[in-house]
């Protein structure tokens, strides 16, 4: 408790916080943790009031113009998490990475930003008035500036607010997301991928059953951010007469279970699997119509496409200072067409990257059919993020082999890029 009011009283003082407006949440929160102190999770979900309907977002606006300049509010956001990404996790990436764990004072900092309220309407305490999904995207890429393994711990709970928004009915929403955009955000995930080789997310071995008063699952899910933590999850799973279809999964049902899988990559997320043994849950559990699933998969997808930009503008940024102050037979490597072509093309595919990602997310919040869009965008994301993280190593030489030196780290995070599925969602 003393560590956490300790981690309150810097976050008060903050600029990004005094820059985002917060200062007076902020205050209050550690005036309450001085009253009341601090609780831990397994809290337990209740709709504290009832909705008429389900709370949807209305499409952005269109001007007509397709512009990758963002708004002022965009901007502002954008250049808070960027700062925030800078300062607190570029330092913390690395031991989070040899821990296989995020530092929760961190996490708690990054709840206190409103990352998870972003895409909520107002009208449930959100700040959204029409779909985020653009705004999403730009906080995901600004978040993996600063490391890939730890915006994905910190968008985590964000992806299952987005969830409950875009397809989950009035008591789902009134049950869950005041949680989401309280001071106290739960842990959550996004759980779709599976422990096999050549997964496809929509041929799931994770199995749903009717009974009389809801659904059994049953199954594995893998690689989900920060699962032992989790207190409640959203999980894919194969529903008879329907195909794959998401249901909200409290962490204290009985025969769900968390063991930890630590992976070559994104190990400050601290995944884990989990196992889901006759977890009976309810029928009110069933999130979304069929449509749901298919349009959850493209946003997970354009969300990694987005990690991808934020991580790859990272070695870019990193590979370019390092060649130019690296000298060799006297004068910068950078001086040496091979170096500075090839620093050149992790440019120019990051800028190819950054376009067809930004293009998919105009569509989706403007309620157009995205799903090409997307398909270019985690095809172009994925071949050229992990050619990105390679040649970012290759550049440093044998400095990118060894840890002193953050690349081989970024290297091993944008190899998830063409593998995951789910875990985030924008």
């Amino acid at each position: 408790m003393g560590s956490a009011m300790s981690v309150l009283n810097r976050l008060s003082g903050a600029r990004f916080v005094a820059r985002l407006g917060l200062k007076t949440p902020v205050d209050r929160a550690v005036y309450q943790a001085t009253k009341t102190g601090f609780t831990v999770a397994n809290r337990s979900f209740t709709a504290a009031g009832k909705l008429a309907k389900p709370q949807r977002l209305p499409a952005a606006g269109d001007s007509g113009v397709f512009d990758l300049n963002p708004s002022e509010e965009q901007q502002l956001i954008v250049d808070t998490v960027r700062e925030f990404a800078a300062e607190r996790l570029r330092p913390a990436a690395a031991v989070a990475d040899d821990k296989c764990e995020a530092p929760p004072e961190l996490l708690s900092t990054a709840d206190s930003l409103g990352i998870t309220m972003i895409g909520v309407p107002e009208s449930l305490g959100g700040v959204a008035t029409e779909r985020s999904t653009v705004t999403n995207v730009l906080v995901a890429s600004a978040l993996a500036e600063g490391d890939l393994g730890l915006a994905l711990a910190c968008l985590a709970p964000a992806t299952v607010a987005n969830a409950l928004v875009l397809w989950g009915d009035e008591t789902q929403q009134a049950t869950y997301l005041p949680a989401f955009v309280g001071e106290d955000v739960p842990a959550a995930a996004l759980a779709i991928q599976e422990p096999r080789a050549l997964f496809d997310p929509f041929s799931l071995r994770t199995k749903a059953y009717r009974t009389a008063g809801g659904f059994v699952l049953e199954g594995v899910k893998s690689l989900v951010p920060r699962a032992s933590a989790g207190e409640v999850f959203v999980v894919a799973a194969e529903l008879d007469g329907r195909g794959p279809a998401l249901f909200v999964v409290e962490s204290s049902s009985s025969g769900l279970s968390v063991e930890p899988e630590p992976a070559m990559g994104l190990r400050a997320a601290g995944t884990g699997r989990l196992v889901l043994s006759q977890v009976k849950v309810p029928s009110s559990a069933l999130l979304g119509d069929a449509g749901a699933y298919a349009d959850c998969v493209r946003l997970a997808r354009l969300g990694w496409c987005a990690l991808a930009v934020g991580t790859g503008a990272a070695v870019l940024s990193y590979v370019t200072g390092y060649v130019n102050d690296r000298t060799a037979f006297g004068e910068p490597v950078s001086h040496r067409q091979g170096v500075a072509f090839k620093v050149a093309d992790i440019g120019t595919e990051l800028d190819g990257m950054r376009l067809v990602t930004w293009r998919a997310a105009a569509r989706a919040s403007l309620g157009l059919p995205f799903a090409r869009e997307v398909a270019l965008a985690r095809k172009l994301c994925a071949d050229k993020g992990m050619a990105i993280g390679s040649d970012g190593v290759q550049l440093l030489g044998g400095h990118g082999f060894v840890k002193e030196h953050p690349v081989e780290r970024w290297y091993r995070d944008l190899r998830a890029v063409g593998l995951m599925e789910g875990a985030v969602l924008v």
